[in-house]
């Protein structure tokens, strides 16, 4: 089970995050209680292992932007968060080594997700960021092709009952595993990741597919 840790402030929890197990980090561009700058996120990311997935988060940003602000971090992956089109997806991917589209719960453009080419498609609820839950029948389809990571409301008390109804490739997380917004709690992270790894679906145990192995089908 892939895990990313969305919304690292400070080299700390990144460093911690990293140490209780997380797959991925994320670092928050968009306007958000959790947002950082360029250089900040470039000087925690430096510090990060290298087969960490260090993840700029972005929303209906221009694409040049993206890129400069990836390149200039030093970080590998890309989330786009918002109302992105089909190329500005595309003039991301071809300039950054994973592309993670994110779409609302609910919403008509997962029927035409593949358009984007995205590594992974991200799910969330109709107000990304809230750490609000939604319904997880919402979802029923759109895991088809894709490397479903979902996100949403999660917490170390629900992502072991999230992972078995829904059964997405990774989870993620960031208002779920906080003591105040922009500040994780090392007992909650722990938690979180513990319990997502304990709940993994069998298919996924021993499949030889890395969090990395990003050019292999989604199973």
């Amino acid at each position: 089970m892939f895990v990313k840790i969305c919304g690292i402030t400070s080299e700390e929890d990144g460093l911690l995050a990293v140490a209780m197990g997380a797959d991925a980090v994320g670092f928050v561009f968009a306007p958000s209680p959790r947002q950082i700058a360029v250089g900040r996120a470039r000087d925690m990311a430096k510090r990060l292992p290298p087969e960490v997935l260090t993840v700029g988060v972005f929303r209906d940003e221009l694409p040049v932007r993206v890129v400069e602000a990836v390149t200039t971090a030093g970080l590998r992956g890309v989330q786009l968060h918002g109302r992105e089109s089909v190329d500005d997806a595309a003039y991301v991917r071809e300039r950054v080594p994973v592309l993670i589209k994110a779409f609302p719960a609910g919403s008509r453009l997962l029927d035409r997700a593949a358009d984007y080419r995205p590594d992974a498609i991200l799910v969330d609820g109709p107000a990304p960021g809230s750490g609000e839950l939604f319904d997880w029948s919402l979802l029923d389809g759109a895991r088809r092709g894709h490397r479903l990571i979902l996100a949403g409301g999660l917490d170390p008390g629900n992502v072991a009952d999230a992972i078995a109804k829904v059964q997405p490739w990774g989870v993620d997380v960031s208002t779920g595993v906080e003591s105040a917004p922009g500040r994780k709690d090392p007992a909650k992270v722990r938690a979180f990741i513990r319990a997502a790894r304990e709940a993994t679906p069998p298919p996924y145990e021993g499949s030889g597919e890395g969090p990395y192995d990003w050019q292999t089908e989604a199973s």
